[in-house]
């Protein structure tokens, strides 16, 4: 039915026992509205939306949306791919719930949602650089945040590292004890000695 009713649908496909059905953008609502609707479908639940990140495609995005149909105890899986500058139509008319993971998805990749109207951050700090889940976000910083209750506010301090980073010679961590119970052969053979006995 997705692959003959719907324009757009690029394939549909079962992986583990879930249809997963890719979606050119520009008819992202088309289907997503059919599954709500159409009596077959009833899809009236948004379980999740999130994004996928692939840096090396032009449309680098995947916006995942997974619905359940209660009624109906079927669960299906649609991927929209997008790019940085393109914005994705915003589903929160069709489901409410949507309001929170778009912005989770804007903040965390910098996925664009047209019709949303609270596009502010919602996991990092306003003042943030950056998306965080994204392939060529740096893994490390020079900054990090915290909210101090004594000044009432969110506060950035230089990173602290804990400890000093370690040269690691990635022998076996036991090398400097003296040989235990069963290991007396093969510590005779590494150090040519007189294994410990008990």
């Amino acid at each position: 039915m997705l692959c003959t009713s719907v324009q757009g649908v690029v394939k549909a496909d079962f992986e583990q026992d879930e249809l997963v059905v890719l979606v050119e953008l520009n008819h992202l609502m088309d289907l997503l509205i059919l599954l709500k609707e159409h009596p077959l479908c009833r899809y009236e639940q948004l379980m999740d939306l999130c994004g996928a990140d692939y840096p090396q495609r032009p449309d680098r995005f995947d916006i995942v949306y997974n619905l359940l149909s209660v009624s109906l105890n079927q669960r299906i899986r649609v991927i929209a791919h997008t790019d940085e500058q393109t914005p994705v139509p915003s589903v929160r008319n069709l489901w409410k719930c949507a309001d929170w993971w778009e912005r989770e998805c804007y903040d965390m990749f910098g996925v664009l949602f047209s019709g949303q109207p609270d596009l502010r951050r919602i996991l990092t700090d306003y003042g943030f650089d950056g998306h965080p889940l994204r392939k060529d976000f740096p893994l490390t910083g020079y900054v990090e945040v915290h909210y101090d209750a004594d000044q009432n506010k969110v506060v950035y301090e230089p990173v602290k590292l804990t400890q000093d980073m370690r040269d690691f010679d990635f022998d076996s961590p036991w090398e400097g004890l003296v040989t235990l119970p069963g290991d007396e052969k093969i510590h005779e053979k590494r150090q040519n000695i007189k294994p410990y006995s008990l």
